[in-house]
């Protein structure tokens, strides 16, 4: 792996949303971490059989992965349920590609209704709601990446 393949790698990953990723191949080993905030930004380490180090700065996350909500809109939020990811993977909003979407802006939903599919490793996790409401926000693009406990969704419970 040459340095270009590394450096690849290293925008791919921050771009992602993915926090962390180890890799190993042969005598290789790259850990690349990221943060979330985007308020800092951590260091790659590439281990070689010559225990050669290389290290890169990794970009920070766009500020647009991390929405930083103004404090007026933070309070407007404040009233609505967030349905967020219990895991990490792929955020999907239809089963399937030739399927229309589980829910839209404005629906509304009850309990147990499924809300979207999250796939990790080839499994396809159906998120159900866990409250009766109406859809007013959906915060994550098809086809995305998300964290553990990231937000998907705000519901209006009333």
């Amino acid at each position: 792996m040459d340095l270009k393949e590394i450096q690849n790698l290293i925008k791919f990953v921050s771009n992602s949303g993915v926090a962390e990723v180890k890799l190993e191949t042969g005598d290789i080993k790259i850990t690349i971490r990221t943060t979330l905030e985007g308020n800092s930004s951590d260091i790659t380490y590439v281990q070689a059989p010559m225990q050669q180090a290389i290290a890169a700065p990794v970009a920070a996350i766009p500020a647009a992965a991390t929405p930083a909500a103004p404090v007026a809109a933070a309070d407007e939020n404040a009233k609505y349920v967030t349905i967020k990811s219990p895991m990490i993977g792929t955020f999907y909003r239809k089963p399937s590609p030739d399927k229309p979407v589980f829910v839209e802006v404005g629906n509304t939903i009850s309990k147990g209704d499924v809300l979207c599919v999250v796939e990790a490793m080839k499994l396809f996790n159906e998120i159900e709601a866990e409250i009766t409401g109406k859809i007013v926000k959906i915060l994550v693009d098809d086809m995305s990446p998300v964290e553990f406990d990231q937000p998907l969704f705000l519901v209006d419970p009333s």
